[in-house]
């Protein structure tokens, strides 16, 4: 399970030397040390098995790169496995492996000095000699072994190496010392004995072990086998994990099946993923990572308390799901592997470390997925769409937040328009294409419903002078244009602000004027209906934006939408006091009459075509019972 350097070795500890037993003090560093691995290092109990399964893995790598050059170990070409053998009775769970195995020395070198594990021997060693095409080993730390401490209150090692050595013995209660002596082992590899402490027996279920090992171990490549009741597994027992890291394998040789396959086991979704996205990153940072785009959303990517972000796994050992630094927040909805031993972990693997590796991998996961996606828009318009009306919120979340991919997030918008058919949409792209000669703005309304928007008054010139309006009624959008104030050049205006006209600078100067006229000729109304409306408008102006409606509602350029508003009193948040203009369309049958009208008829007539243009807006009445009267009063006519 553990290997140190030959040099390293006593020249009593030859090849076939008996073993004489012996106890040793832990060097002075090493009974702090303890203490804090078993006390302080870890968060999770139930770390122990995977630091002990993943050193036997890394035993049995070592056996097989050892069997390239040793012809001894190649013959006997035996089937590798680990095995968990429980023993309720003794209150014991064993792991075990048919590795490398250590001697005697081995054990007084590695675990007698902590931090000296022989996985980062074995690796350094071969480096050194120019080794190629090493084994991917896990245990770089040298310390995984000791978490064996926080549930057994002793842990006896039993080992047998593949050199000759004898087999031998080492035993500790993890405080003040340790023991090596000879032992009894036919078999080659290593047996990790726990004693376990009082409390945690539970560790000793099948049941127990099978959600450990599926949770932490599952893709580790050799069959992980359980026994119970002391016996060891029999073969043909079916291993309690997969071996199937899918995303170590090369793209070309991955059938989309399996990749469904292996979504769906990973995720626990009934469906199939939208779209796969598997890749290695080379360079600088090497890692592995498959990312599946899923295709609904679950209910947790809009709960802030959830974190999750992109499984970490180094070498097939699953570290945690939580590692939000592998992704910007708004890909949250993303599932799937990275795999690196670049990743600063530190000690307990339990945490990254916020670096210059981490942030390469956050770049390139981040760019593929974008890619991705842009490809989709480019290829397959409908499922893109698809894709867009389930996460298309967390991309403009990304849009406004994400200042180095704002731009390319831009791209990705969509957005239904007064134009498009319903259930339609339209990136900002295709709009600016689709724009006439002349219009120089890109025109966009805020509203609550699809269905007040598209019959807005506001945009009644728009449409006429054959200007699109882009309909913002996501709530996220009232914040997004906060921040996305132009795209391709041209500014983003809202179509229910003061001051705007549409169409041609010519037609826009034509409207000016002839709303200035008109505005001459209906003085009497227009003041009239600024002194009784003074407390709930800033002004009544002739319109130039009107195309059929009577009236409507405009706001100032900084001021914020009437959805806005609403949407802050259902948060129970203070609404900054912003009056509106009035706009009236001169030609309207309806204002002419009420024109002529003179006295309480006109006053009466005043009132309803404010509350008129209120309602045309989705905004609530100041006195609905009010209203219903003088509705009811003007039917009896």
């Amino acid at each position: 399970m553990f290997w140190n350097k030959e040099e390293k070795q006593k020249d009593a500890d030859a090849k076939g030397a008996p073993v004489e037993k012996k106890t040793c003090e832990f060097k002075a560093e090493i009974g702090e040390m303890l203490d804090l691995v078993i006390n302080s290092l870890y968060s999770k109990k139930e770390i122990f098995l995977r630091e002990l399964v993943s050193n036997a893995s890394d035993a049995i790598d070592r056996a097989k790169y050892a069997a390239l050059t040793d012809k001894t170990v190649a013959a006997e070409n035996p089937e590798w496995r680990i095995d968990l053998v429980a023993d309720r009775k003794k209150k014991t769970l064993t792991v075990s492996d048919n590795g490398m195995g250590m001697s005697a020395a081995d054990m007084e070198n590695c675990l007698g000095v902590i931090a000296s594990s022989g996985t980062k021997a074995f690796a350094e060693a071969l480096k050194k000699k120019g080794g190629k095409n090493l084994p991917e080993l896990i245990g770089q730390f040298g310390v995984g072994f000791y978490a064996a401490f926080m549930v057994a209150d002793s842990v006896t090692v039993v080992s047998r190496k593949r050199d000759g050595s004898a087999p031998a013995q080492w035993t500790s209660t993890g405080a003040g010392g340790y023991t090596v002596g000879p032992a009894e082992k036919d078999s080659y590899g290593t047996d990790v004995i726990l004693h376990m402490r009082d409390g945690q027996d539970g560790y000793l279920d099948e049941w127990r072990a099978k959600d450990l090992v599926k949770t932490y171990s599952d893709f580790i490549a050799y069959p992980i086998r359980f026994g119970a009741d002391g016996e060891r597994p029999k073969d043909g027992v079916q291993p309690l994990n997969t071996m199937k890291a899918i995303w170590r394998r090369p793209k070309n040789e991955v059938k989309p099946e399996e990749y469904e396959e292996f979504y769906k086991h990973f995720t626990h979704d009934y469906d199939a993923p939208l779209k796969t996205v598997h890749f290695s990153g080379e360079g600088a940072v090497e890692f592995k990572a498959l990312v599946f785009i899923p295709r609904t959303a679950g209910m947790e990517i809009y709960m802030p308390q959830t974190k999750r972000g992109l499984s970490l796994y180094v070498r097939n050992v699953f570290i945690g799901d939580d590692f939000e630094m592998l992704l910007p927040d708004w890909l949250r909805f993303l599932k799937g592997v990275v795999d690196s031993s670049d990743l600063p972990l530190n000690v307990s693997r339990e945490m990254l470390q916020d670096d210059a590796t981490i942030r390469k991998i956050k770049q390139a996961v981040t760019g593929k997925v974008l890619s991705t996606l842009e490809e989709m828009r480019d290829k397959d318009p409908a499922g893109y769409a698809s894709f867009f009306s389930t996460f298309g919120r967390l991309l403009k979340e990304g849009a406004r937040a994400d200042w180095e991919n704002g731009e390319r997030l831009k791209k990705l918008l969509l957005f239904p328009s007064a134009k498009t058919e319903q259930g339609k949409t339209i990136s900002l792209a295709d709009y600016v294409k689709a724009m006439p000669q002349g219009q120089k703005e890109i025109y966009y309304l805020t509203a609550d419903r699809i269905e007040d928007a598209r019959s807005a008054p506001q945009i009644e010139a728009a449409l006429k002078a054959g200007c699109d309006v882009l309909l913002f009624v996501d709530p996220v959008d009232e914040w997004l244009v906060e921040t996305m104030r132009e795209y391709d050049g041209k500014k983003l205006v809202d179509a229910a602000s003061s001051g705007v006209s549409f169409g041609d600078e010519a037609a826009q100067e034509a409207g000016k004027k002839a709303a200035e006229a008109a505005e001459a000729g209906l003085k009497p109304l227009i003041d009239a209906m600024r002194g009784q409306l003074k407390d709930s408008v800033k002004d009544v102006k002739v319109s130039t934006r009107l195309a059929g409606s009577p009236c409507c509602l405009v706001k100032d350029p900084d001021a914020i939408s009437p959805s806005m508003a609403r949407m802050m009193r259902a948060m129970k948040q203070e609404v900054p006091e912003s009056k509106r203009t009035l706009e009236i369309d001169a030609a309207h049958p309806l204002v002419k009459k009420i024109a002529a009208m003179e006295g309480a008829d006109r006053a009466d007539a005043i009132e309803m075509l404010y509350c008129q243009a209120l309602v045309a807006e989705g905004s609530p009445l100041p006195d609905p019972a009010r209203f219903g009267k003088l509705l009811t009063a003007l039917m009896m006519k």
